[in-house]
């Protein structure tokens, strides 16, 4: 294959994989997609829960980044480094990242997706509007 196919095949499987996380993340109640630093981020009342990254900094993935409940990272990660990884960043507030292109299987990221939903959700409420 040459490297012009292989760059158009990625770019497909980007935009495949793009186009299944923005399906899930907008079927979620009250969820918003906002372009930010250059990728494409999920929010649910304006806090960020998922962000889309492909190649982000040259760090050669095709991920997104989740919000995770308090204490998962660390068991999510170590249980299996092929799909999962710490990101840059966000990676410091407990959130974890997952590999698209590793063969994780939809079901399971659509899975994390809502819980990264629902730990979002749950974390605004009851903050004071400024």
């Amino acid at each position: 294959m040459t490297a012009a196919k292989k760059r158009q095949a990625s770019a497909k499987t980007a935009a495949d994989a793009l186009e299944r996380v923005r399906a899930i993340c907008l079927a979620l109640p009250d969820t918003t997609e906002k372009l930010a630093w250059g990728e494409p981020t999920f929010r649910v009342h304006e806090r960020l829960f998922v962000m889309f990254t492909n190649n982000h900094h040259g760090d050669g993935r095709l991920a997104i980044w989740c919000n995770a409940p308090d204490g998962a990272q660390e068991a999510i990660v170590a249980a299996d480094p092929k799909h999962f990884f710490v990101p840059p960043y966000v990676g410091k507030g407990g959130w974890i990242g997952i590999n698209l292109d590793t063969g994780l299987g939809w079901p399971a990221i659509a899975s994390l997706i809502a819980e990264a939903h629902r730990v979002t959700a749950a974390k605004g409420k009851g903050r004071k509007k400024r």
